[in-house]
């Protein structure tokens, strides 16, 4: 049977209103970067990403990586800071630095994610091949919502969500690293009209 995460990790990405979650480990094929992201190298890094998650998958439909396994790829994720403070109304996107990812399923090990990468640079080159990551990580006790609406509206999600914060007295951390939050995007932006857009955002809870 196809697993989907839409349906069977329906908690982790699908919130309704503001929810706490507890976030498992998993891993992650990742690219860093920063500036606004709306300049040309944020889409070449997803455009460097989704071949290689594909590649894994197929491979692991096939059964190359042992018994075949058939699943939906996960959304593309980012971790999200500024390398000068400035957030919601004041954000200055060319100070943003981030981390893009899409996880893998927890049977994924790096070796078969290099063979896919090899694979895809025969049929996709890009130089951001070079730069992809394996990545496990444990996000672990989270608050989150889904925003709908443009990137440059998610304050009022935030805002929300630190209303929730502070009347059940909890506060964030930084997440993996130095991040500020995580963003899961739901809908293709590059297709989806901006005010149609869903997007869960994330903070990591101290």
């Amino acid at each position: 049977m196809k697993y989907e995460w839409r349906k069977q990790e329906r908690d982790l990405y699908l919130p309704k209103g503001i929810q706490v979650v507890d976030v498992p480990q998993a891993h992650f094929l990742t690219l860093t970067g920063h500036g606004d992201p709306n300049q040309p190298a944020f889409s070449a890094q997803i455009q460097a990403l989704y071949p290689v998650a594909y590649a894994v998958r197929m491979a692991l439909k096939k059964g190359e990586f042992g018994t075949p396994y058939e699943y939906t790829v996960y959304p593309l994720e980012g971790v999200w800071t500024t390398t000068d403070g400035s957030r919601d109304a004041t954000l200055n996107k060319a100070a943003l630095a981030y981390t893009i990812m899409l996880r893998q399923p927890d049977q994924v090990t790096a070796k078969q994610v290099q063979l896919a990468i090899a694979r895809t640079r025969d049929k996709h080159p890009s130089p951001y091949l070079d730069q992809l990551q394996f990545v496990t990580y444990t996000e672990g006790r989270c608050i989150q919502a889904t925003h709908t609406g443009s990137f440059d509206t998610e304050g009022t999600t935030f805002a929300a969500m630190r209303d929730y914060l502070t009347a059940h007295q909890l506060t964030t951390q930084t997440t993996m690293g130095d991040y500020q939050h995580r963003e899961i995007y739901l809908s293709d932006f590059r297709r989806v009209a901006p005010e149609r857009r869903k997007t869960t955002l994330r903070w990591r809870l101290a």
